[in-house]
């Protein structure tokens, strides 16, 4: 069994809506094997030009069996609007044994019930989507992404505090608990940080760390 699962590969995406085709169609352009599933005949015939796609009922454990899902190292869950098709899909993806499952939860009660049954990552997308415009209006902020338990990376725009100062004479690791870890100046392509990085007043940092931390951190003046 371990043997099988270390040599499993390619991304299962399951639906083919806004969110699943936006998904399995950037993964193809970064040229991760990806199989498209969509029960949707009209769906099945738009994307099958662009994607590799199965038409089938997730819903139904068979059908999974016969496209080879165990195959696979991840599974996403796009299907959001039928709370349950998609339960009783990620339930599928578990009972099989699929190593990383993802789904797509369109309310926090439906996110619980998705981490009950086992998916091991659940993403709320017009949530994350509201979450990062809130963080960036009227602020230093210009993107955000919680990757998981608090962790953070955001894009914003450098303190008066940092502006004509390495990051080894600011220590902003000791200081507000953030780390800078890469620096973007106008004109040239984005470099990763390093302690004799200099940050200047127009210059884009990607700084992580706790979301609260960079919080306060970005509400410096």
């Amino acid at each position: 069994m371990a043997n099988k699962a270390s040599s499993a590969s390619g991304v299962l995406v399951i639906g083919l809506g806004r969110f699943g085709s936006a998904l399995a169609d950037t993964l193809d352009t970064m040229d991760v094997e990806v199989l498209a599933v969509e029960r949707d005949a009209d769906l099945v015939e738009r994307w099958s030009k662009r994607l590799p796609v199965v038409e089938a009922d997730a819903t139904d454990p068979r059908a999974l069996e016969q496209m080879g899902a165990r195959e696979f190292a991840a599974a996403v869950v796009g299907v959001g609007t039928s709370l349950e098709a998609s339960v009783l899909i990620t339930g599928n993806l578990v009972d099989i044994g699929m190593p990383e499952i993802w789904a797509k939860a369109i309310s926090d009660e439906h996110e619980r019930i998705l981490r009950r049954i086992g998916a091991h990552h659940v993403v709320l997308p017009e949530s994350s989507a509201g979450a990062r415009v809130a963080h960036s209006v009227g602020g230093k902020m210009l993107d955000y992404i919680e990757v998981e338990d608090g962790f953070t990376v955001v894009k914003m725009r450098p303190p008066k505090e940092t502006h004509g100062f390495t990051l080894d004479q600011m220590d902003l690791t000791e200081k507000y608990g953030v780390r800078v870890i890469g620096v973007k100046s106008p004109g040239r392509d984005f470099e990763y940080s390093s302690p004799d990085t200099v940050v200047n007043s127009d210059d884009l940092l990607v700084v992580a760390g706790d979301g609260e931390l960079l919080e306060r951190f970005a509400q410096r003046p």
